[in-house]
């Protein structure tokens, strides 16, 4: 990943199986995507990545900056055969 400023957003989080921090849902301007299923996560130096599938069928990775404590999507796919709402 490089220093490429993604989007912002807001992240709604629940412990994940070893009671850390994980997303659950996000806003992306006034659209809630619901992730259906984490996919992996990974460390940086002080951040810390997540690729999630959303409900609306996109496939995206969620970058949380840690000292700022604030989200961002960097990466946004759309899954062929599925149509966004």
């Amino acid at each position: 990943m490089g220093d490429d400023p993604g989007i912002p957003v807001r992240v709604e989080c629940a412990a994940g199986p070893s009671g850390e921090e994980r997303p659950r849902a996000f806003l992306l301007g006034d659209r809630r995507v619901t992730v259906v299923e984490p996919l992996d996560w990974w460390p940086g130096s002080d951040h810390r990545y997540f690729k999630v599938q959303g409900d609306d069928g996109g496939l995206y990775i969620l970058r949380h900056d840690l000292p700022r404590d604030q989200w961002e999507v960097t990466l946004f796919e759309q899954r062929p055969g599925r149509e966004s709402s």
